[in-house]
């Protein structure tokens, strides 16, 4: 992956961070790596006041420094800053922060040192991973601190499957660690580069559970007997959203050669709205989605940190100001959250109805010999209890501020935090539409020897190759665990969409 000033795409940070693609700089990148440097150094000999440069951060950008203490500010950020707590980040998410800064950096406003991006460009491809404590920031800050502890040969890290000093990883890996210099310790700590990294691996991964829902919801929609006319086209265009059209577009290939939705077409009016507003419902949650998709992959591809410095006719000019401030992610994020509890809100309602003999038509919890057996009938509380969870997680933190910095940060984002309630809502709703999977693949289990759609075949065909039919009682987590497994990590999902196109 050459970053060579082009546009990057989501796709890129999941290839990096959970594929382990390489990284370079093209010259050019590095060309403007250097001029940004140059015009520091000018800046430094010159005395200017600019802040973080020849001045403290903060509130106490009112303090001036003399160009050994500013480089002895660089080193004093990185260890001040430090001071996250929590359980670690996954090593996904730190790679996915230092592809970020790296990008960031790439575009030559920060006035950071080549040879120290290329020293993060190295600590990436040899895969040394810091440990980055996940709590603690208001949207920026103490993420980035944490990788450039090791950096400078401090902190902690993984490298090869082993925690070791960072000191230690970064001489196993043969990286030198870094002297810094004027501002580079401001550069690397901030930034809008840590709520990107990990809102990106978030936001793709939601994408790929929209799908997954879609999948679940025609399987649930067959085991059901729904009547197929709530995705007909002509009542979708009257209301074009992009999502909506998709969804019912999906839908229908998924449930097209479908005997029993052939057979159970006029069996009701209408069915319940679980089922017949997934087109509106599941669309909705794809329009945010994607809404959220276009706002990261503005972020990925802009320099924020603060002050940047510009070209100004051969000479630098730094101006202090906020694009350090994650408002545009923080909001989104929150967003984000919404709609994936959205929809594993509506797959724990197709969960119930599936288990219900009120209003499924099957067996009770879906296994013969009810009472002897109880079949899925607690996998539906494990859905409502993940789906009351993520509606707490859907409480906005982007709306909140506390100042900090003696009121010189006076409003902050809430950014990182909101990317990272995604993350846990996300896992979340991939375990419902697990359940979902399960439930509906048992469900349709009754309905043999009648012909399932042919997207909702391959589905079934998938599950049915981890999981098998549920006869009677067993211990039920291994087969949660097979599914959730092959939700989260996409496998399967090439197989369907090979055989009805894109979803």
């Amino acid at each position: 992956m050459i970053i060579d000033g082009g546009v990057l795409h989501i796709h890129t940070v999941v290839d990096v961070a959970r594929k382990r693609c390489k990284v370079e700089l093209s010259d050019n990148v590095k060309n403007k790596i250097r001029r940004s440097r140059e015009w520091v150094d000018g800046l430094v000999a010159e005395q200017k006041v600019v802040y973080g440069i020849t001045t403290g951060l903060g509130e106490l950008c009112k303090v001036r420094l003399t160009p050994g203490e500013a480089e002895k500010l660089s080193r004093n950020v990185i260890m001040s800053h430090a001071c996250g707590v929590g359980e670690p980040l996954q090593a996904d998410q730190v790679r996915a922060i230092l592809f970020a800064a790296i990008v960031n950096f790439s575009h030559g406003h920060s006035g950071i040192r080549l040879e120290t991006v290329e020293t993060l460009v190295r600590m990436l491809n040899e895969d040394v991973v810091p440990v980055v404590f996940s709590q603690g920031s208001v949207g920026y800050l103490t993420h980035m601190a944490h990788i450039a502890l090791v950096l400078i040969g401090m902190g902690e890290a993984r490298y090869k499957g082993s925690l070791m000093s960072g000191a230690d990883a970064m001489r196993a890996a043969g990286i030198a660690p870094m002297t810094l210099k004027e501002k580079e310790g401001l550069s690397l700590v901030n930034g809008t580069v840590c709520m990107t990294g990990i809102s990106a691996l978030a936001i793709y991964d939601s994408i790929q559970l929209s799908k997954w829902a879609d999948i679940a919801g025609a399987m649930s929609f067959e085991a059901l007997q729904g009547t197929y006319y709530a995705f007909d086209e002509r009542v979708h265009r009257m209301r074009p959203h992009k999502g909506q059209l998709q969804v019912a577009d999906n839908l229908r290939r998924l449930i097209a050669g479908s005997e029993i939705s052939e057979k159970s077409k006029d069996l009701r009016v209408q069915d319940a709205l679980s089922i017949r507003a997934m087109p509106q419902v599941h669309g909705a949650c794809r329009d945010k989605i994607t809404h959220a998709l276009e706002t990261l992959e503005i972020e990925l591809n802009s320099a924020t940190d603060n002050p940047l410095i510009f070209d100004d006719g051969g000479i630098g000019t730094p101006i202090s100001a906020c694009n350090a401030h994650g408002e545009p992610l923080a909001l989104t994020m929150d967003m984000v959250t919404m709609a994936v509890a959205e929809l594993a809100n509506i797959a724990e309602r197709r969960i119930d109805r599936l288990v219900n003999p009120h209003t499924s038509g099957l067996p009770a919890f879906l296994v013969n010999n009810g009472g002897l057996n109880s079949g899925f009938m607690i996998a539906q509380y494990v859905a409502a209890s993940l789906v009351a969870e993520n509606k707490v997680l859907s409480h906005p933190i982007s709306v909140d501020s506390i100042p900090t910095s003696a009121y010189q940060e006076d409003h902050v984002s809430m950014g990182t935090p909101a990317a990272l309630k995604t993350v846990q809502a996300i896992r979340n709703a991939f375990k419902v539409i697990a359940i979902e999977l399960l439930a509906a693949a048992q469900a349709l289990e009754f309905h043999k020897p009648t012909t399932f759609g042919h997207g909702t075949s391959a589905a079934y065909d998938l599950i049915r190759s981890k999981v098998p039919e549920w006869t009677e009682d067993r211990v039920f987590y291994p087969d949660l665990q097979l599914m959730a497994a092959l939700v989260e990590r996409n496998e399967g999902l090439e197989t369907i969409e090979k055989k009805i196109g894109a979803l």
